[in-house]
């Protein structure tokens, strides 16, 4: 019998954790298995809804030709980067060329190391806020650059906070991730700060990498842009996504906007992980990238019937909560007086009503106070919930 080999795992996984997610329901899972208990969990953003049925017979229709099993274009399809264009052109009042400042990604997630990796030399600095997606860290770290938090909270409405970023010192910082509407805080932008924001790159020569899946829900503003600020062609790249808005998150369909120098840089970098997306795919997100107001209304229609729902919940939990927050979540602060964090208030919740809520602490220090309730589940679902909850809480 072959001796096995002891092969080390690269340093670059060193101080990154699975995703805590993965590992949390696992967890839940085990419990589950275990006892019999069967754990109501509020937890994830995967949308639950079905994209729009012409989104889907599209699909269909175009995986039926014989001439598209092929590998397709490591730049994206041209119908799929004129429909980006238009898209763009018609929500967010801005004018990009389809042919060079629109990258389609196989989801966003993936755009995000991929731009990482291309910009990032290992002892780069990245603004990242917190809370804040925890991808947008794992990145910076996997590319070996250093992670410099700046904080998001109540008193600064959510926003970051410049003076501070820049007085605490901004030396070797060569990108800045944001997101707005922002997740978890939902906290919606202005063109005020989109314009602050560019401003602040140009003067401190930084590129700005805006995350923007979530203009479409729950938003009562209209969606905008950071790349509709004079000059931001220059100062950012920008993220979006049919998962959330369209409904299709499992189809992994994103896009990356920008100049065209940053375009093909991160062009250059993808082409050698990957290949194109199935071109069904692409035909059918220019289906879904084509619905109008109806589409967004519907859709909102149910998640704004959730969102009213969990309000109940957070109610009964006694959770201090903003209205008008966007996106797929709610934020809530915990009980006034409550002694612990947000791990211990979710392990608590969870031991006494089999309700699993995510603790605000996984997106940062800035979090430890804060719950997140995800609208991804039937409204059927939350109530159950909330009868839980009143029953376990109301003794």
């Amino acid at each position: 019998m072959a001796k096995a080999v002891n092969i080390a795992r690269s340093h670059r996984l060193d101080g990154i954790g699975e995703y805590y997610f993965s590992r949390r329901l696992r967890e839940i899972g085990e419990i589950e298995a275990a006892t019999g208990r069967q754990i109501v969990k509020l937890a994830m953003g995967s949308p639950d809804l079905p994209p729009h049925q012409s989104v889907i017979d599209r699909l269909a229709k175009e995986a039926q030709r014989p001439d598209v099993h092929k590998y397709m274009s490591y730049q994206g399809e041209p119908i799929l980067r004129k429909a980006f264009a238009d898209w763009y052109k018609k929500w967010y009042h801005v004018d990009l060329d389809f042919k060079s400042e629109i990258y389609p990604l196989i989801g966003s997630k993936e755009g995000l190391m991929h731009i990482c990796m291309t910009f990032l030399n290992p002892g780069d600095k990245v603004l990242v806020p917190n809370p804040g997606y925890p991808t947008y860290s794992a990145g910076v770290r996997l590319s070996g650059g250093v992670m410099v938090p700046y904080s998001l909270n109540k008193e600064t409405n959510f926003y970051p906070d410049f003076d501070a970023i820049e007085k605490a010192g901004l030396d070797g910082v060569k990108m800045m991730f944001i997101n707005y509407p922002n997740m978890p805080t939902g906290q919606v932008p202005t063109p005020e700060l989109f314009e602050k924001i560019i401003a602040f790159g140009a003067k401190h020569n930084i590129l700005i990498i805006h995350d923007n899946p979530y203009s479409f829900i729950r938003n009562a503003s209209a969606p905008i842009s950071i790349m509709a600020v004079e000059g931001a062609k220059d100062i950012a790249m920008e993220l979006n996504s049919l998962s959330k808005g369209h409904s299709m998150a499992g189809w992994r369909v994103g896009v990356l906007v920008g100049k065209k120098e940053w375009i093909d840089s991160v062009m250059t970098f993808r082409s050698n992980m990957d290949s194109g997306m199935f071109y069904p795919l692409q035909a059918a997100s220019e289906t879904a990238l084509a619905l109008g107001e109806e589409w967004f209304k519907e859709l909102n229609g149910i998640y704004y019937a959730r969102e009213k729902q969990a309000y109940e919940l957070l109610d009964a939990l006694g959770c201090r909560y903003r209205k008008n927050q966007a996106g797929l979540f709610i934020w809530a602060e915990l009980p006034e007086g409550y002694e612990g964090d947000s791990f211990a208030f979710s392990d608590e919740v969870m031991e006494k009503t089999d309700v699993f809520l995510t603790p605000g602490g996984i997106f940062g220090s800035e979090g430890k106070h804060y719950i997140r309730i995800t609208l991804c589940c039937p409204e059927e679902l939350l109530k159950k919930a909330t009868d839980k909850i009143k029953a376990a809480f109301s003794k």
